[in-house]
């Protein structure tokens, strides 16, 4: 008998017969004899609507609000499966995240879990049921509720599966595990068998959607070994666990491209010490998560001056111009250049810590399709580079058939 910990995402639980679906795996498991807690997001679409309710009305809603706003979203869906499981004839019960014991700090939409007391869920395993969690919230020491951003729900099942060690935590998606690329955009991408979690948190920060990078930081944190795999099938998925010395054999084990991405530029800004400090404390009081960064002398006449540029999530860009646009008076800058018509292009390999060339090999290949390089970010296993959004799909296949075949 084991203790399984089971997250389905918003395709999964899609519609009321994919929520049938989710519940008769999740009793066929029970059947064996194991203990099921049982994760979920919103149904797909929910999340989106919601927000898009709230902009109707404001631009820039209050973060709080939206909290309690969104949180609806998976308690839909957990009363929906825990009936469906009624249905079948299996015990159940649904928990928001606040009863399964889920505290995180006041961060609203971006909350860190601060620690998990699972008495309740424990307590209803120990009865026989099936527990269903919301994913994507908890709440504070004060009780108020609070989100833990995009993908959180992948973030609630491994943080579960470590406070309840759990002997599998399973990652439940609409695609067969975790691939070398995208296959919606590259035909020719092959799903990985298994996967470092250094390689997996690359490619989760970097634009791939198939897992939450938090919740995989989380994972090599606490050593949760989590499978990526279909609701939608029984093949096996891919295996994401600690690194192996025969993983540095593959040089790129995958490419991504974030489409999610901002770019804002403040032109003229003053080249003197503190500046750049006091620009993105701004920014990181307001929770604003900054990528890349680059600056540049500025060209311009008069004192000495730079023109800086840094990257952030789109859903950012009107919260990050606000903040920019409050300190115009204070530091001095000539100006402020925003744009979303960019992409993240990036390769993720632990093998290319041990071998060389790889760099020149991706820019030569980006040359070769006619694709400029705006901004370049590196470290030990990736190579990031922001190109223009339009041919971000045409260098996303080229580059896959340079590193990977087509």
């Amino acid at each position: 008998m084991a203790l399984i910990v089971q997250k389905y995402g918003g395709t999964s639980v899609g519609n009321t017969q994919r929520i049938r679906n989710v519940a008769a795996r999740v009793a066929k498991y029970r059947a064996q004899g194991d203990k099921i807690v049982v994760v979920v997001s919103a149904m797909s679409g929910v999340t989106d609507s919601l927000i898009k309710l709230a902009k109707e009305i404001m631009p820039l809603p209050n973060e709080r609000e939206m909290d309690v706003l969104l949180a609806t979203g998976e308690q839909t869906t957990i009363a929906l499966t825990a009936i469906a499981l009624h249905s079948i004839g299996v015990a159940a019960a649904s928990l928001t995240g606040a009863q399964a014991g889920i505290v995180t700090d006041g961060v609203h939409t971006k909350a860190r879990i601060q620690n998990i007391t699972p008495k309740t869920v424990h307590d209803l395993l120990n009865q026989g049921k099936v527990v269903i969690v919301a994913g994507f919230q908890g709440e504070t020491p004060e009780g108020q509720i609070t989100t833990l951003g995009r993908g959180g729900s992948d973030l609630t099942a491994v943080a579960l599966a470590a406070a309840l060690k759990a002997d599998l935590c399973q990652i439940y998606t609409d695609v067969d595990g975790v691939y070398t690329a995208d296959p919606r955009i590259v035909p020719g991408a092959r799903k990985l068998d298994e996967i470092s979690y250094d390689e997996m948190l690359e490619l989760a920060s970097l634009g791939a959607k198939v897992m939450q990078s938090r919740s995989v930081e989380f994972a090599k944190k606490f050593g949760v070994v989590f499978e990526v795999r279909s609701s939608l099938n029984e093949n096996p998925g891919t295996l994401v666990k600690e690194e192996t010395k025969s993983m540095e054999d593959v040089v790129v084990r995958g490419v991504s491209l974030d489409k999610n991405q901002a770019k804002i530029t403040l032109v003229g800004v003053p080249d003197k010490p503190g500046v750049a400090a006091r620009i993105f404390k701004a920014l990181g009081d307001a929770t604003i998560n900054v990528d890349m960064i680059v600056q540049n002398i500025s060209h311009g006449s008069g004192a000495p001056a730079t023109d800086l540029s840094f990257t952030a999530d789109k859903p950012d860009l009107l919260k990050a111009q606000k903040v920019i646009d409050g300190l115009k008076s204070e530091i001095g800058f000539r100006d402020i250049i925003a744009t979303e018509n960019i992409g993240k292009l990036s390769i993720v390999g632990v093998g290319m810590k041990s071998h060389t060339g790889v760099a020149a090999k991706l820019f030569e290949t980006l040359a070769r399709e006619g694709v400029n390089i705006d901004m370049i970010s590196t470290s030990e296993i990736k190579i990031s580079v922001i190109v223009d959004l339009a041919k971000g799909e045409q260098a996303m296949k080229a580059i896959h058939a340079a590193f990977l075949g087509s």
